[in-house]
């Protein structure tokens, strides 16, 4: 398991549209998922033990950030399942229901769409603002492998009400690490 950190915010870069299957039976394209003041695009994964200690903290994060601030949010899993069998199309769906996610859970079959975001690791957060402009590509909080003390900064929280409330991300932002996406071979 190889841990990456993602790159500095490329502030104001546009999102990439996308139309991908979700475990909710639909299909999802970037204006599907747009909130009225952003939209958090987040890459995910069933495996990650750095997943696996926020889940939690993603769900409550995304929910209230809909719930109080216009941004929804959108999971992408784009790792290869074929050596990850936990990131299979079927685990996607028993994840999302057991964990009650409040936004859709897309699957990036073909990787293009977390290529096209420049995505390095699980996980790998995208803030954009209501014109879908890139504010913030950091950390959720300080957790790593184990979550974090339950009072610690909300990092991505603040970040995206911010984004909500004015346009734009915060200057300093800490990268996020995780596990690298499972890239498929090449032929």
């Amino acid at each position: 398991m190889v841990s990456l950190e993602t790159p500095v915010c490329d502030f104001g870069r546009p999102a990439v549209d996308f139309s991908l299957p979700g475990v909710d039976g639909r299909t999802w394209t970037l204006q599907d998922c747009r909130g009225e003041k952003g939209l958090l695009v987040m890459f995910i994964c069933n495996h990650c033990p750095y997943v696996k200690a926020v889940r939690d903290r993603i769900v409550r994060d995304a929910r209230e950030l809909k719930e109080k601030y216009g941004i929804n949010s959108v999971a992408i899993m784009s790792n290869d399942p074929s050596d990850y069998p936990e990131d299979s199309f079927d685990n996607m769906k028993q994840v999302a229901e057991e964990f009650d996610f409040p936004f859709p859970y897309l699957l990036d079959e073909t990787q293009e769409v977390a290529k096209a975001y420049g995505a390095v690791c699980t996980p790998d957060f995208f803030g954009y603002n209501a014109d879908l402009e890139l504010q913030y590509r950091g950390r959720l909080d300080e957790s790593r492998k184990e979550a974090a003390a339950p009072d610690v900064k909300r990092d991505l929280f603040e970040a995206m009400v911010q984004v909500a409330e004015t346009g734009q991300g915060p200057a300093e932002q800490i990268p996020s690490m995780g596990c690298s996406i499972k890239w498929k071979e090449e032929a």
